[in-house]
């Protein structure tokens, strides 16, 4: 009897790894097309929407990097619904397809000097379906790996943004690559493309380890009569509110960074691939750390590591930026981004299976896309736009410090609304 329990037991943790390998894998690749557009937005902004300033250039690239997450809510409603009436695996495999056809279309879209407007054209529209993938990427990976194990539950969603984490050290290190080893024409010419090649090649790979996926949830068990869209905003108004408002922190941090090598390069007379391998060596730190908070998460709850990086986050983004460009090095560049990264990463590292936690299965999916996406598109997609615009508006180069601040004191706020609400997964 021992013998034949040990034996079944190893099948099924090596089924629990494999997944977590196959749904971070794809998350990664679908992650990896959004960042690396922001990190190789200003060589984008000259290419696709040139005009008389640079700087109005810029922010016509940074707006279109902010409308893609306006579409976001849209594939939440749809892809998070149709994982939940039709299951997680289905609505992943079919963000990825998307995913993958958007960016053969940024890949090889000529620019506006080749074929006019219909370059910036086609470049929004593919942004825009990148946006509706990942809009139910988020809630249909999160549920799937929230619901593997309930007693790893913080562990095993934690790989939601570990594998975002991935993607980011994947696009920093195109970033930095492309930046040391091309000459600007050779950039400008077919560099920025390579990184989006690059997500095709791997993208097939990503679908196949998908379709092995084994469902977390009964699809012939009886369907609820209402739809999950109309269950949650009937009946779970306030924990779509609190999971929300949990991720404004995550997600205005996390793009925040995708500024920086823009940032560095533009305000604080830094080379781009210096903020390149900053951020790939803070990116590198979050695929370790996050894991380690959510099973920390799993033993100490969930909210008060959030807590407590919240607070630090709010306290240190002015002094940091302050001290950053008071007399801008390398070094300090490394220490801001790598300080606020470690920061994000304890901040998100027990954050999906918190908001895991706050909706009831049968509507789990649609709960963490649309929560997820409203925040994103409200506050995180925009900014590098908003730190654009607050830097040329008061004139300092430290006010993307005031937005970091803004989002921690939402984010707190959540907490406590989560908090209060406490857990109702099954």
């Amino acid at each position: 009897m021992q013998a034949r329990s040990v034996k079944s037991a190893r099948p099924h943790k090596f089924m629990k790894h494999g997944d977590i390998a196959a749904v971070s894998i794809g998350n990664a690749l679908d992650w990896f097309e959004i960042v690396v557009y922001g990190y190789f937005a200003g060589i984008i902004s000259t290419l696709f929407f040139p005009a008389d300033t640079p700087g109005v250039s810029l922010l016509l690239t940074f707006l279109t990097f902010g409308v893609t997450f306006v579409v976001r809510p849209f594939g939440a409603v749809v892809l998070g619904a149709y994982a939940d009436q039709y299951g997680r695996k289905s609505a992943i495999q079919l963000s990825i397809v998307l995913m993958t056809g958007a960016s053969a279309a940024i890949a090889f879209v000529p620019d506006y000097s080749s074929i006019g407007i219909l370059a910036p054209a086609i470049l929004v529209a593919a942004r825009m379906v990148q946006g509706f993938a990942v809009g139910g990427e988020f809630g249909s990976a999160t549920a799937f790996l929230a619901e593997k194990d309930a007693t790893r539950r913080g562990y095993l969603a934690s790989w939601q943004f570990a594998s975002q984490g991935v993607a980011a050290v994947l696009a920093t290190g195109f970033g930095f690559a492309i930046t040391q080893g091309l000459t600007a024409d050779e950039i400008a010419s077919w560099g920025w493309r390579v990184p989006f090649v690059f997500g095709l090649l791997i993208a097939p790979v990503g679908y196949y380890i998908r379709r092995r996926l084994i469902e977390t949830i009964d699809l012939n068990a009886p369907r609820p009569a209402r739809s999950p869209v109309t269950a949650l905003f009937s009946e779970h108004k306030r924990r779509l509110i609190a999971a929300t408002g949990l991720i404004v922190l995550g997600s205005v941090a996390t793009y925040t960074i995708v500024f920086m090598p823009t940032y560095a390069a533009r305000h604080l007379g830094l080379t781009a691939s210096h903020s390149f391998a900053a951020a790939f060596t803070t990116a590198s730190i979050q695929v370790v750390v996050v894991p380690f908070v959510g099973l920390l998460s799993d033993r100490w709850g969930r909210l008060p590591i959030s807590t407590v990086s919240a607070v630090a986050v709010a306290l240190l983004a002015y002094p940091a930026f302050a001290w950053l460009a008071g007399a801008p090095t390398v070094e300090k560049l490394f220490l801001a981004q790598i300080t606020l990264g470690i920061l994000t990463a304890l901040y998100v590292g027990a954050l999906p299976a918190l908001m895991a936690e706050l909706f009831p299965a049968r509507m789990r999916a649609t709960g963490l896309s649309v929560s997820y996406s409203v925040a994103v598109a409200v506050f995180g997609g925009f900014a590098p736009f908003i730190s654009v615009w607050l830097i040329q508006a008061t004139g300092s180069i430290i006010a993307p410090s005031y937005y970091l601040i803004v989002a921690s004191l939402i984010s707190l706020a959540a907490l406590l609304m989560a908090h209060r609400l406490g857990r109702v997964a099954d």
